[in-house]
């Protein structure tokens, strides 16, 4: 079963166009019981959606309870800190070894945060993960995602050059999106970014209610499709919200990790960059910056297009 086509948002790049696979036919309701498998990292894991005993639950297994009014099969594979390559080699073969029906694949924000990020790697795993799951018939859940420079309020010149990451890395997702037909989150930016009760202490993972937030947006997207039956995700939280004391000693133990960790690998990288984007700044050059992030989407989007067509011939 083909999943149905989902126009998304406008793009601001032009990547080449794709030829989509089949368009979806036939009954727009999941047959038997549904299977649903969640691929990604620390935000599909549920980090910020504490549920007691140290375990997080997050937005996957909230929109799990309403696909359908019977139990519904869920497995939650996304684990803290993956990148596309981890999905590819280690999440996405024990999903298709469970023959889902639906699977969500919401990762990149690692990648950008790392000094080996390759925007032409990052759209060559994702077009296999996609392909993997579409070619044995699962309907595909994606989304794009707020950069994580403007989350934690970063200033401009460190900012910057993660926002230009993260929005090569919507761009891909976007197209390759529409290519594998998939019902696609447009989450990378809007009020629910800006809203500050809707995100945890770290300002990277949304708290409860963003979590309910995201499970209810695509709740909504799969049920205009007849692809969701049960109850929509509750808005309101389960949980108090985190005593100012529980999420300052949450950041002290898992927040200093992740600072060491980055401080050693992206660290240097970032600043070389932050020089780079005040040199243009200064000079008033900061435009070719913009154009070059776009032509390396644009390249590694006409790799995958020249890789199919050689596929085909």
């Amino acid at each position: 079963m083909r999943p149905p086509r989902f126009e998304g948002p406008p793009r601001s790049e032009g990547p080449p166009q794709f030829e989509g696979p089949p368009r979806f036919e036939g009954s727009s309701r999941f047959e038997g019981p549904l299977r649903f498998e969640a691929l990604g990292d620390s935000l599909t894991e549920g980090v910020g959606d504490p549920v007691g005993d140290g375990a997080w639950r997050g937005w996957a297994a909230l929109l799990a309870d309403g696909l359908a009014e019977e139990p519904v099969g869920f497995t939650n594979l996304a684990v803290s800190g993956s990148q596309t390559r981890d999905v590819l080699e280690r999440q996405l073969p024990a999903a298709l070894e469970l023959r889902p029906d639906l699977v969500s694949v919401v990762v990149g924000v690692n990648d950008t945060l790392r000094c080996t990020f390759d925007i032409r790697a990052v759209a060559a795993r994702l077009d296999q993960v996609y392909a993997s799951c579409t070619e044995q018939g699962a309907v595909l859940l994606t989304a794009c995602l707020p950069d994580p420079g403007t989350m934690l309020g970063l200033p401009g010149a460190l900012a910057n050059p993660l926002a230009r990451r993260q929005r090569a890395v919507n761009t891909v997702v976007h197209a390759l999106s529409e290519r594998y037909e998939a019902l696609h989150l447009h989450a990378c930016e809007g009020e629910w970014t800006t809203d500050r009760a809707l995100w945890s202490a770290d300002r990277l993972h949304p708290g409860e209610r963003g979590h309910r937030q995201l499970a209810l947006r695509f709740h909504t997207l799969l049920a205009e499709r007849g692809l969701a039956t049960g109850p929509a995700p509750s808005p309101e939280p389960e949980f108090p919200v985190p005593t100012t004391s529980a999420s300052l000693w949450w950041l002290a133990m898992a927040g200093t990790g992740w600072a060491a960790r980055r401080c050693t690998d992206l660290l240097p990288q970032l600043l070389t960059l932050a020089a780079d984007e005040l040199r243009h700044r200064a000079r008033g050059t900061s435009a070719r910056l913009d154009l070059r992030a776009s032509a390396a989407v644009s390249a590694a989007l006409g790799a995958l297009s020249v890789t199919e067509q050689a596929d085909a011939a």
